[in-house]
């Protein structure tokens, strides 16, 4: 099967290629439901990056009964009052089952710090943390991946106007998305420091570069399938775009090419 370009990318080339991937997440979850195992995948990034678009293309065809898809809202008066991390713990998967959080504790590292929603000693307890809580985790037999969504200035503009416009997309405006332009340079910031100080050895940050909607739902699900284990893998179909799937350098801790 040939790779989807951008240069050749059409509506009956992304659906094939999006069939095939869809077959091997349905392989995926049976293993996941038959071995037990504790799948959580997090999906973080820019306003208008993608992410409720990408959860559907990996969850369309899977079982609502073993998959979660998790988006919380603010927290309540109670849960401020909490340990930070006490309302994303119940949320952790079950054996045999799969979730995946749209937005997660790493709103602590950006939205949160950008805008002023928590203290400065709030954020820093929590990037001070927060690997170690990972770690722990993962310790526990759960199997942890990250993923950020990456797009640049131009293209966040255009997605928020086309947001603003489309009746079907109203219930995603928000106050916060409104000033995503104008704190651009201060979400580069936060975005630059989390994933320096939070792609650990045992939890590495994966960027993807977001630009392309249908190249990245293709490469994100390539990529996730290719990092857990599952009989009948159909390696053929799961290589990814290098320029679109950018893992960061956990010892180095250099970070890929990002928009600024």
């Amino acid at each position: 099967m040939s790779k989807l370009t951008k240069s050749n990318s059409t509506v009956n080339d992304y659906a094939t290629e999006l069939r095939g991937l869809q077959i091997e997440l349905a392989k995926l979850q049976h293993y996941v439901i038959e071995k037990q195992i504790q799948l959580l995948v997090i999906l973080e990034g820019r306003d208008t990056a993608g992410k409720d678009g990408t959860i559907k293309s990996i969850t369309e065809h899977l079982s609502p009964r073993d998959t979660r898809v998790v988006a919380l809202n603010k927290p309540s008066l109670r849960e401020q009052g909490e340990w930070y991390f006490q309302r994303y713990v119940v949320e952790l998967p079950t054996a045999g089952e799969w979730v995946i959080l749209n937005r997660s504790w790493y709103n602590r590292a950006g939205v949160e710090k950008v805008m002023g929603f928590c203290t400065d000693a709030q954020y820093k307890q929590f990037m001070a943390t927060v690997n170690e809580f990972e770690s722990l985790l993962v310790g526990s037999g759960i199997q942890l991946i990250k993923y950020y969504l990456d797009i640049d200035k131009e293209e966040q503009a255009k997605r928020l106007k086309d947001r603003a416009t489309d009746p079907l997309k109203q219930w995603k405006v928000s106050p916060v998305d409104q000033k995503a332009q104008k704190m651009w340079n201060k979400y580069s910031i936060a975005r630059d420091l989390m994933l320096k100080q939070t792609s650990s050895e045992d939890a590495p940050w994966t960027v993807i570069d977001a630009n392309d909607k249908k190249l990245t739902h293709l490469n994100i699900i390539r990529d996730l399938l290719s990092r857990v284990k599952y009989p009948g893998k159909d390696q053929q179909i799961l290589k990814v775009d290098s320029a679109i799937v950018l893992p960061c350098t956990v010892k180095s801790k250099k970070l890929p090419k990002l928009a600024k």
